[in-house]
């Protein structure tokens, strides 16, 4: 398959980016805070329908106590000032999320499924790619973030045949189990190969 070969060719020169990308993703899983962990999750509702380098430029700008103390108005205002296409939208998404904050870590010890279920029924903003999303940033490598990019790789190497529109649960569940026959060849789970992929698109590792 191309897409094997491709991540080879690249595989040795982003391998020290993405084992320090992926380390910081286990150490917030282990050792973040409720309050950390919530900007994590509001970073997620953010880069649906934008971009992870702008997610990471509000979360930076916005700071922590920003997504968990902010006034609604305060934060659309925040969100508009770095650019992001619906802030109003997303910073009512993000404070009527804040009841999650305080349970977030409880929800660790559930199996990986079953948490990624609890958050898109329950998190306004989270659809499936987010809360895989979510749970790939904390260190969970099992799921796989279908954003268009890697979706197109997925298309151009015939993994699938189209491009949802949306996502079902089970197309969802369809599409990550095509992906996962790349964790085999590389022995790595495939959250963590979406790094490898991602430098293979944009030449770098965002998270």
């Amino acid at each position: 398959m191309k897409l094997i070969k491709d991540i080879e060719n690249i595989y040795d020169e982003a391998k020290p980016l993405v084992e320090k990308r992926w380390d910081e993703f286990v150490s917030l899983g282990k050792n973040g805070s409720e309050e950390e962990l919530f900007s994590e999750l509001s970073f997620c509702v953010l880069t649906a329908n934008w971009s992870a380098k702008g997610g990471i430029k509000a979360q930076k700008e916005i700071g922590i106590n920003g997504f968990t103390e902010l006034e609604t108005d305060e934060l659309e205002y925040a969100l508009r000032k770095v650019g992001h296409r619906f802030p109003k939208a997303r910073a009512q998404y993000i404070i009527s999320n804040r009841w999650i904050i305080g349970t977030i870590r409880h929800l660790f010890v559930l199996p990986y499924y079953q948490i990624r279920e609890f958050l898109v029924k329950n998190i306004k903003g989270i659809g499936w790619k987010e809360s895989s999303h979510f749970l790939r940033n904390v260190g969970y490598g099992e799921v796989a973030i279908l954003d268009k990019h890697i979706l197109r790789l997925m298309l151009e190497n015939e993994l699938v045949d189209s491009i949802p529109k949306g996502w079902t649960k089970n197309k969802y569940l369809e599409y990550e189990k095509r992906l996962k026959i790349l964790e085999e060849h590389f022995n790595e789970p495939i959250g963590k190969l979406d790094l490898y992929l991602w430098y293979l698109v944009k030449k770098s590792v965002d998270k």
